[in-house]
């Protein structure tokens, strides 16, 4: 059998890094940064009020109250500021360009509010409520470094200095191929002997969740001929072909029977669920086949597939977070193999206990979890109290 390492590496090795592609801000979400991000100019460009109020020359507020003939209004978007002329004051909005001279703001509140003469009742110091030039990035400046993953505040700096796209890395395209004459659409009246589908959703699900652009194929035949012509009139455009079931060792594995030969390699690894595994190219595009039982494929995308598509899309952290946490209750572990068990964690006692059996058709008890425990292969036995690694699924 191949390690859970083992077999990470050879799926890690199949994907290639993503292009990077100059992408519209609303598009950018979630992505990751290619390269340093320079500020073309400074922020606040101009010098500006943070207050509605008054601009003026503290030198002009020798004694209180004083009353200062309004020069001119200042609202905000202004481009023909003209100076403030001494003795004089200017009616300015926040985020309004500052006049030339002024070197305070007297916010409103001060002020009887006046339009054409404002008395002033008392003012802050000198240099008060003015935003200067560059205060929060000089041009030149590194705003966003490269590896950085793009979300609503860095839109948002990033449109502030005028960027209407960024280059990031773009997203994965995944195809998820249902095999199985038996899988029903959910929706669909369900006859003797049939089941519906719920991995293709999932996975697409699970890859969209990391920003990921999955493509559902419905569904091909258990029939050697239709996979493959399935897979070649899918896969054109994609990065990742995704196939659950039919890689067993039993008769009718369609996925085995189809691929073998064909650039995939079929393996057993040590770890429960998921024991049955296969990855390759075909075609030239990498090519990973889970498990058709829904939490052997479940948790074969955690433990291989999240990690090596985060990597290929740029991200720094590629792994679930993890913590150690000691179980409420004994567990049992088959030996020789790494299992990954469903959890919940009791964040009042801080410990965690197994959530459901390890039976890999159990997916309600998957649902159900937040967690997942990770016993390693040369451990058979844990009881209550033990320290076990913890994979964070929220």
């Amino acid at each position: 059998m191949r390690t859970v390492e083992q077999h990470a590496r050879i799926i890690a090795d199949l994907l290639r890094p993503t292009p990077v592609e100059s992408t519209p801000l609303a598009q950018a979400r979630g992505l990751v940064l290619d390269a340093d991000l320079r500020a073309p100019l400074d922020l606040p460009p101009f010098a500006n009020s943070a207050m509605d109020g008054y601009a003026v020359r503290a030198a002009d507020l020798t004694a209180f109250p004083v009353t200062l003939p309004v020069s001119q209004d200042i609202p905000a978007g202004r481009t023909d500021v003209a100076p403030l002329t001494p003795g004089t004051a200017a009616r300015i909005m926040t985020g309004a360009p500052l006049p030339p001279g002024a070197d305070v703001i007297v916010q409103v509140e001060r002020t009887d509010g006046g339009a054409e003469r404002v008395r002033i009742d008392s003012a802050p110091a000198p240099g008060t409520h003015i935003r200067g030039i560059g205060e929060d990035v000089r041009h030149g400046d590194v705003v966003l470094a490269a590896g950085t993953v793009i979300g609503a505040p860095q839109i948002g700096v990033a449109a502030a200095l005028g960027h209407s796209h960024l280059p990031v890395r773009r997203p994965l395209r995944a195809l998820v191929l249902s095999t199985g004459t038996e899988l029903v659409a959910p929706g669909h009246p369900l006859q003797p002997g049939q089941i519906y589908e719920s991995n293709a959703p999932m996975l697409a699900a699970a890859l969209a969740a990391i920003g990921a652009v999955p493509t559902i194929e419905h569904f091909v035949a258990d029939d050697v001929i239709a996979l493959r012509a399935g897979l070649d009139r899918a896969s054109a455009g994609q990065d990742l072909i995704i196939t659950s079931g039919g890689v067993s060792a039993g008769a009718y594995e369609v996925v085995k029977d189809a691929l073998t030969g064909q650039g995939i390699e079929f393996a057993k690894v040590a770890m429960q669920p998921g024991m049955p595994q296969g990855a390759g190219r075909y075609r030239d595009v990498a090519m990973v086949t889970l498990p058709g039982n829904p939490v052997s494929s479940y948790v074969s995308f955690e433990v291989f597939l999240r990690p090596a598509i985060r990597a290929a899309m740029g991200h720094p952290d590629i792994t679930r977070p993890t913590v150690s946490a000691p179980l409420s209750a004994p567990l049992d572990s088959p030996a020789g193999k790494r299992q990954f068990r469903r959890g919940q964690l009791d964040t009042v006692n801080g410990t965690v206990a197994a959530w459901g059996g390890p039976g890999s058709h159990l997916l309600a008890w998957l649902a159900g979890a937040d967690c997942m425990l990770v016993i390693p292969e040369d451990v058979t036995h844990l009881d209550a109290g033990d320290q076990v690694e913890v994979w964070l699924l929220g």
